[in-house]
């Protein structure tokens, strides 16, 4: 992204040449790119899946494969859940004739197999033979009635994969929802929460932008002053938003996607995009003050506004990048979603924006609103004054501010040392979802741990001896309630283990282990809710401290480009993770805790899901990164003017502070629109990260950067020979932030009587 030469009278570069041009067909290329994006993602939705959490090289995913190939009915997961409503439960004759008339019907349908039921269970309990036999099958009758006699399930199997099994259960449900002569039927099971997950995040989805948009339009009017200005912001968000639904639409085509990523793409479709067209429109606005040309006042802005869009764009693709390394489709799905809404986001602020302000010229400014109070826009974020002031302020005091911040940002992630990790289920849905409703009359009316056995795929055709081996050692493990089983076809079977405590607690994790350890002469792999966390936790421990270097070292490579010292990098990397210590700790107090849970109404389930503190620090960490890159940038290009150390931090902070805010606020009003969600994952991502954004805004930009930067001192800007020549030839070539002041290439910055660039320590 070359440019002509640093300066108020420069020419255009090479590249406001390219994209301003033909500025009329640049946005007619623009439309009709939009236009086909609308067509491309139309119902990228329904192609989603709502699941995602496990790791699909496992053991468990191979034993769940496997047994959902060869036995079906081994782990159902669709549930009817049929209502009595007769004194005589769920074993009066009338009951259990419609039951079993809806277990016909429902073994009828198309890839449904291994339908079993309470009723046909007991009448197989009555005529098992042998006191082992008739225990299991009493057992199995038992599991599957409620303790009162009034509940019964009836459970089966949809084969196919989430997507397929999502169709068939759309079809099938209204035929056997609701009032069936003495009963009624409820549907739950994994399929049945999926689907509502699916459709519930398409709803919410739609609520949250009929709130952002207009709220977002309301905080850019106030911000600029100016509904012309306010409208391009904008404009550049719903291109990139509809962009990457047509992107993600290609993807679904080779690869699952989660519907949760949508969300994402909603969210920084439109708080990046703002972002970056705030900044933009911003310089070119003070470029217009100084006198430039429009054409001249664009050149300068993708100089220096334009090449800081490039960076941090770089910054938070590489972040949401590292989530792509690992296995689990839900955290790949964000990556997906994320890099295409940045990339795109940057690519209509750099080429499409620079287009119509080139068209627009001084109208930029049409359609004021709010007026100007002594030619400073109230609100918006040219009046810093205020940030000048707290700039000294906390570089008078760098010691202080820089520990008590610090300080406080940590003991506000205390509660993160107590997170404890689950898996996703139907509690992620309002109380009032059906499926909810089936899995929680389950949870507390039904015997044992439903939903919470492990069962066992073995494989190799063992003999019999050493299969009744394997049971007794598995039986004698503590934790173990009972074993049944194995039940055999061809050379493979399964046995299913119910554990004494709760579905996925710390007994049933261990309990999963130590089946593991004892290490049958034939194959045995183990599945089920806790082995599924088991193997998704080893798989992000793993995986984590290799994205973590990604992201680390990427970073320290792009911001060295940017400033050309070699301390800056890691001093904002570290400053990014203090930022998020806030947010991690809101999430565990509030989500996991439960505290709140009334006001915010959620489910709380005393875990949080494995994958989402990834996907938030992932997110967290590039949007962090990306307010460091604006306000560096600004800090950078003045003193490359000057080579005040401390007068280009009190710079950098007044003429980013109000516009960091700005963007912050809109950022977080979109994330907080997400955040009504009534679905808790959902929820938990837009409150967190809200936090996480007005925190780095507010407190890590305003108090500990200048701080930080106050006590480097001369070490700030200092970089080894070797290094330094080679930014100097970066920044020749045009793709780093500044220039070098012995070349005379100093902008001239338009005089402002408020900058009161005076010495720290005073006159």
């Amino acid at each position: 992204m070359a440019e002509g030469t640093s300066g108020g009278t420069a020419g255009p570069g090479r590249w406001t040449r390219s994209v301003t041009a033909r500025p009329r067909l640049s946005l007619l290329l623009a439309l009709v790119f939009t236009a086909l994006a609308v067509v491309a993602g139309s119902g990228v939705a329904d192609r989603m899946s709502g699941g995602g959490w496990q790791d699909p090289a496992s053991e468990s995913a191979y034993a769940a494969d496997a047994l959902d190939e060869q036995f079906p009915g081994a782990r159902p997961n669709l549930l009817l859940l049929v209502d009595s409503g007769r004194p005589d439960g769920v074993d009066d004759p009338a009951v259990a004739a419609e039951a079993e008339r809806l277990a016909g019907r429902l073994a009828a349908v198309d890839s449904v197999e291994g339908v079993t039921s309470y009723w046909a269970a007991a009448q197989a309990a009555g005529q098992a033979k042998g006191a082992e036999g008739a225990g299991e099958a009493q057992a199995a009758a038992a599991g599957l009635r409620s303790e009162d006699g009034g509940e019964a399930l009836i459970a089966a199997r949809i084969t196919g994969d989430e997507t397929r099994a999502g169709e068939i259960f759309d079809d099938l449900a209204p035929d056997f929802r609701g009032e069936h002569g003495p009963v009624e039927v409820r549907l739950g099971g994994q399929t049945a929460v999926y689907d509502e997950l699916q459709g519930t995040i398409q709803e919410d989805l739609l609520r949250a932008e009929i709130i952002a948009l207009p709220v977002t339009l309301l905080l850019l009017i106030v911000v600029f002053g100016s509904a012309v200005a306010a409208l391009l912001p904008l404009a550049v968000g719903i291109v990139a938003i509809l962009g990457t639904n047509a992107v993600l639409r290609g993807i679904t085509e080779f690869a699952d996607v989660s519907v949760f990523a949508q969300n994402l793409t909603t969210a920084l479709g439109l708080g990046l995009a703002i972002d970056y067209a705030l900044f933009i429109v911003r310089r070119y606005r003070e470029e217009l003050a100084a006198g430039a040309d429009p054409l001249g006042a664009v050149g300068t802005t993708l100089r220096t506004a334009g090449r800081t869009v490039l960076f941090s764009a770089l910054t938070v693709a590489v972040s949401l990048s590292a989530m792509l390394l690992f296995p689990q489709y839900f955290l790949r799905s964000f990556a997906y979603a994320g890099i295409a809404v940045v990339l795109l986001a940057a690519v209509a602020a750099l080429t499409v924006l620079p287009a119509a302000l080139v068209l627009l010229g001084p109208r930029v400014n049409s359609w004021r609103i709010l007026p100007r109070r002594g030619g400073v826009m109230p609100g918006g974020p040219e009046s810093g004054r205020g940030w000048a002031r707290l700039a000294k302020l906390v570089m008078r005091r760098a010691p202080v501010f820089a520990v008590l911040t610090t300080a406080g940002l940590m003991l506000l992630g205390l509660p993160f040392l107590q997170v404890e990790f689950g898996t996703a289920d139907d509690r992620q849905l309002p109380r009032s979802a059906e499926s909810h409703v089936v899995q929680e009359h389950i949870r507390d009316g039904f015997p044992g741990t439903p939903g919470g056995t492990i069962e066992i795929y073995v494989e190799g055709d063992p003999a019999a001896a050493e299969l009744a081996g394997y049971r007794e050692r598995i039986a004698a493990l503590d934790g173990v309630a009972r074993v049944a089983g194995p039940a055999m076809d061809g050379g493979a079977g399964y046995l299913t283990v119910t554990a004494e405590g709760e579905a996925v607690d710390a007994a049933s994790q261990d309990l999963v282990r130590d089946i593991r350890d004892i290490g049958p002469p034939f194959g045995a792999s183990v599945t089920g809710t806790a082995a599924d966390l088991v193997d998704a936790k080893d798989s992000i421990r793993s995986v984590l401290p290799w994205a973590a270097l990604m992201i680390v070292l990427a970073t320290l490579i792009l911001l060295f480009l940017l400033t050309g010292s070699v301390l800056i990098p890691f001093v904002a990397v570290v400053l990014n993770a203090l930022s998020l210590t806030a947010m991690f700790g809101a999430i565990v107090w509030v989500f996991q805790d439960g505290n709140l849970s009334g006001v915010l109404n959620f489910t709380a389930t005393g875990d949080i899901e494995t994958t989402l503190p990834v996907l938030m620090f992932c997110v967290a960490f590039g949007l962090s990164m990306d307010y460091g890159v604006f306000l560096l940038s600004r800090i950078k290009e003045e003193y490359d003017r000057t080579g005040d150390r401390d007068g280009a931090v009190v710079f950098g902070l007044r003429r980013t502070g109000g516009l960091i805010t700005a963007a912050a606020v809109i950022l977080a009003v979109v994330m907080l629109a997400i955040g009504t969600s009534r679905v808790t994952n959902t929820k938990m991502l837009g409150i967190g990260l809200a936090l996480a954004v007005l925190m780095d805004a507010m407190v890590v930009r305003g108090l500990l950067v200048p701080a930080v930067l106050k006590l480097t001192g001369a070490a700030t800007w200092w970089a080894p020979g070797p290094l330094r020549r080679f930014h100097e030839r970066v920044e020749r070539s045009g793709f780093s932030e500044g220039g070098p002041r012995a070349a005379g290439q100093e902008e001239q910055r338009p005089a402002d009587k408020s900058d009161d660039l005076t010495p720290i320590g005073g006159r």
